[in-house]
């Protein structure tokens, strides 16, 4: 069976100095083919599959203590790593000072 609800994880940066502060402006790292902008066409590409975008959906039915390869996503995002950037379908900090 399908759940009615789901869960996404979303992964996000901000420029922000503080980014405890309210006025922080928090971007959105957007994924290839994962859930997310209900503006944009869904992605078809049966019988295949983005393994890092299936990987998230069962990252988020438990904590990321138990799926610790999302702190070392995070962090590879951080660092603006080229090769982790390749995998996502956008990049919010491109031509900018990493997050």
């Amino acid at each position: 069976s399908i759940t009615k609800e789901r869960t996404e994880v979303i992964l996000q940066g901000t420029s922000s100095l503080d980014p405890n502060d309210p006025a922080a402006v928090w971007e959105e790292f957007d994924f290839k083919c994962k859930p997310g902008n209900l503006k944009r066409r869904p992605c078809f590409i049966s019988p295949y599959h983005y393994r890092l975008d299936w990987l998230m959906w069962f990252a988020a039915f438990q904590t990321y203590e138990q799926n610790e390869w999302i702190i070392h996503l995070a962090g590879k995002l951080l660092a603006q790593e080229e090769e982790t950037l390749s995998l996502m379908a956008t990049n919010p900090f491109a031509g900018r000072a990493p997050p």
